[in-house]
């Protein structure tokens, strides 16, 4: 799917789903796409874009090609969002202020680390969205390196490819294949849907109980 369909026909109606309706679409359609324990390193909007991925690996006797992160950069188009799999390291940073210039400058919508980012003071002033596992002071310089870019990597227990679909919020993150995204956005559509209504009931005085019959709330993932 290229950049101009996805935004056509996907972007606002991602927008308007969180990552709790789209995980538990997912759930109903047996795929899975939800990353745990990846946060929101600053307050920041929902992020929705497509895939743009980097593989870390530990510096050593082989040498990068390129520093982390610029030839991901440089590859993305406006809306895509950077994926770097770190392998869930918090010890070792991966992203900083110089990479989101670079990322923001070049209409980036925010990066998702699997793993530590630094200068987090940095980007939230220049409103660039960080998703990582934590923050550390300390470079990548010697630590860690980039292996390759725009490859298939593990996030968490998800398999992300370049293209893949990336909502990230104050919930976590969820990646979707284009394969499977009309089903998964209908099916989380219709699902908070249902929400609303439920949620409309309660406020309107109808009993929990009564609520939770009406909709069968235990089975509300079931086609």
């Amino acid at each position: 799917m290229d950049s101009a369909d996805f935004d056509t026909r996907f972007r606002a109606r991602l927008h308007a789903l969180s990552t709790t309706n789209l995980s538990d679409a997912m759930d109903s359609v047996g795929i899975a796409g939800a990353v745990i324990g990846v946060r929101p390193m600053f307050h920041s909007p929902r992020v929705v874009g497509r895939a743009v991925t980097i593989k870390i690996t530990a510096a050593g006797e082989k040498k990068s090609g390129a520093h982390l992160g610029v030839e991901a950069i440089a590859s993305a188009q406006g809306g895509d969002v950077i994926v770097v799999s770190n392998h869930g390291d918090v010890k070792n940073n991966c992203w900083g202020e110089v990479l989101s210039c670079a990322a923001k400058v070049k209409g980036v919508g925010g990066v998702v680390v699997d793993g530590a980012a630094r200068d987090i003071d940095a980007c939230e002033e220049m409103g660039f969205p960080v998703f990582a596992r934590a923050a550390v002071p300390i470079t990548a310089r010697g630590r860690i390196m980039q292996e390759a870019y725009n490859v298939t990597v593990r996030m968490g227990d998800v398999q992300v490819s370049p293209g893949d679909v990336v909502v990230a919020d104050i919930n976590g993150v969820v990646f979707i294949p284009p394969s499977k995204l009309e089903d998964v956005v209908a099916r989380a559509e219709t699902l908070m849907e249902k929400e609303e209504q439920m949620k409309a009931d309660l406020l309107a005085g109808m009993d929990v109980l009564e609520v939770d019959r009406k909709y069968n709330y235990e089975n509300m993932l079931k086609k």
